[in-house]
């Protein structure tokens, strides 16, 4: 077999995979999703791999794709079981990511395209950055550590290597390691708070 298809192969599996605890614990109101990030998420990965597609990925844009799926289903059920620790800067993140989408179509450069969608996606994480460092518990570590995983291993799926092909399954191996960082970070600092008190 192909190593690049198996590469593919596993990181859609990991993709698949990283998704189950998250929706597990949704169903179980451990976990709740901010609804503006998996919005922007949903359109960003959707956008992605419609560039990666076209600039060549093959393999390495199927995980991407299963993500625009799942973040759009836990989109929706954001609506029921999302945070509502909502704030003005969540609303201004939301804005400015829909504006930045908005350029994105307008732009004919893909290279150009894809920093605007790294850009944008990042911007679409600060609300759920800013949920995650107030309200650590109400997030599931487990699935954006899988979901970095399946980025490292979608960058070695890819079958061709490029900038556009590369930079936005970078920007995203490292702000969902960065958010699993700051969780596990965050969740230890409370509870030396707790055991102080």
């Amino acid at each position: 077999m192909e190593i690049k298809l198996l590469f593919g192969i596993i990181s859609s599996i990991v993709a698949i995979v990283c998704f189950v605890p998250y929706l597990r614990d949704i169903f179980k109101k451990q976990t709740q999703p901010h609804a503006y990030s998996w919005l922007v998420w949903t359109i960003l990965q959707t956008v992605g791999v419609a560039a990666q597609l076209k600039d060549g990925a093959g393999y390495g844009a199927w995980a991407l794709a299963i993500g625009a799926v799942f973040c759009f289903t836990i989109f929706v059920l954001s609506f029921k079981y999302g945070t509502r620790n909502i704030t003005k800067f969540d609303g201004i993140c939301l804005f400015a990511s829909l504006i930045a989408i908005a350029i994105y179509f307008t732009l004919e450069n893909p290279l150009w395209a894809i920093i605007v969608v790294a850009i944008v996606d990042f911007v679409g994480f600060l609300p759920t950055f800013r949920k995650g460092w107030e309200e650590p518990t109400t997030e599931t570590p487990s699935t954006f550590a899988l979901s970095a995983l399946a980025n490292f291993l979608s960058l070695l799926a890819l079958q061709n290597y490029s900038t556009t092909t590369v930079l936005y399954i970078a920007s995203l191996f490292i702000t969902n390691s960065s958010f699993v960082s700051m969780i596990i970070i965050r969740k230890k600092m409370l509870l030396k708070k707790d055991h102080v008190i």
